[in-house]
C-alpha cells in the first residue's frame, strides 16, 4: 500500500458560516491537505458538478438544503457515491446522527471540535478510502487479466467463448444471425523459427491490432490461441462476413513489416461461417468455421473459405 501523502488528498469544507470555513480549512491546511469549500449546500452541489474531492466535511444543519439533503442527493450519484462524507454537527442536534448515518455519512464530528480528533477521523476516513480505490483497481487489473490476451491485448479464448456463447442463445432465442470466422496467421512457425519468437510477438500483435481496425466496435476479436484469432460479428449474414473477411486478409497480405531490420511477409487464411438454426451449440459454429479454415490452408493459404 501507498505511503499516507496528506497533500494529495483534496477535502472539500460545507459550512454556511465563513467564520467556520476559515477554521477548519486552516487546521487542514496546517496537516498538509489540500482544501476547497462551498457556501452552503446547493453551492456544494453546483461545485460538485465539475470537481471530485476525496473527502467532503459537510455541516448538518444549514438553512435552505441542510447536511442531510446534499448527502442524499451525493449518495444518489454515481459519480460521487463512493465519497466519503464526515458530518459536523453541534451537541444539540446529535438526534439528526442517526439520519446522517442512514442517508450515507461515513463519520461526524461534534461541534465546538478539537483539532486532534478532527484530523485523526479524516486521516482514518482517507486511508480506508486509500485501501479501499487500490483493491479495486487490484480487482479490475485482476478481472482484464481474466479476459484479455497479455500478448495482443485484445479478448482471450474464454472471453471469446462467452460472447459467442451470448450471441448464440440470442440468435436461437430472437432468430438473429451472426457470423464466426478463424483466422489463422499463414506459416507462423516458419517466422519464429527464422526471425525469432520476438518477431513473431510483435507480427501477432501488429496482425491483432490491423484485423481489429477494420471491424466494428460490436464484433469481438480474440486470439483463440497460438497464430490462430476468432472474430464473431453480430447481426452479420455469411455474405457480409466473406466481404469483411477479404478485407482482413487483404489488409494483412499488403503489412510487409519491419522488424528487426527484417521485412517480413504475412498472410492469414480465414474459414467463415454463419449461425444456422439446426445449430445444437455454439462447437457447432466453431467447428464448421474450422473446417472451412482448414479448407483454406489446404487450398493454398491467403484465402477465404466460407459457406
Amino acid at each position: 500500500m501507498k505511503p499516507f501523502q496528506p497533500e494529495s488528498y483534496l477535502i472539500l469544507v460545507v459550512d454556511d458560516v465563513t467564520k467556520n470555513l476559515q477554521l477548519v480549512m486552516e487546521i487542514l491546511e496546517q496537516f498538509g491537505y489540500s482544501t476547497t469549500f462551498a457556501l452552503g449546500g446547493q453551492q456544494a452541489l453546483d461545485r460538485l458538478k465539475t470537481l471530485k474531492p476525496d473527502l467532503i466535511l459537510l455541516d448538518l444543519m444549514m438553512p435552505g438544503m441542510n447536511g442531510l439533503e446534499v448527502c442524499k442527493i451525493l449518495k444518489a450519484d454515481p459519480r460521487l457515491k463512493d465519497i466519503p462524507v464526515i458530518f459536523l454537527t453541534a451537541s444539540s442536534e446529535r438526534d439528526h446522527v442517526i439520519q446522517a448515518f442512514e442517508k450515507g455519512a461515513i463519520d461526524y464530528v461534534t461541534k465546538p471540535f478539537h483539532s486532534p480528533e478532527l484530523l485523526a477521523r479524516v486521516k482514518t476516513h482517507l486511508f480506508l478510502k486509500q485501501a479501499q480505490d487500490e483493491l479495486k483497481a487490484a480487482y479490475e487489473a485482476l478481472e482484464q487479466l481474466v479476459v484479455i490476451d497479455p500478448l495482443t491485448e485484445i479478448a482471450n479464448r474464454r472471453a471469446i467463448f462467452a460472447f459467442g456463447e451470448q450471441e448464440f442463445q440470442r440468435a436461437k432465442r430472437y432468430h438473429n444471425c451472426f457470423s464466426l470466422m478463424m483466422i489463422d496467421l499463414d506459416y507462423f512457425k516458419k517466422v519464429n523459427d527464422t526471425y525469432g519468437h520476438f518477431c513473431g510477438d510483435q507480427c501477432l500483435k501488429l496482425v491483432a491490432k490491423t484485423l481489429t481496425q477494420s471491424m466494428r466496435e460490436v464484433d469481438q476479436l480474440g486470439r483463440f490461441g497460438g497464430e490462430e484469432f476468432t472474430a464473431i460479428l453480430p447481426e452479420t449474414t455469411l455474405t457480409d462476413a466473406i466481404t469483411l473477411a477479404e478485407k482482413l486478409r487483404e489488409s494483412i497480405a499488403t503489412l510487409c513489416p519491419v522488424i528487426d531490420n527484417q521485412m517480413i511477409n504475412l498472410s492469414i487464411s480465414i474459414g467463415v461461417t454463419t449461425y444456422q438454426k439446426t445449430d445444437e451449440s455454439l462447437n457447432d459454429v466453431f467447428r464448421r468455421a474450422d473446417k472451412f479454415l482448414f479448407q483454406a490452408k489446404e487450398q493454398g493459404r491467403n484465402q477465404v473459405v466460407g459457406a
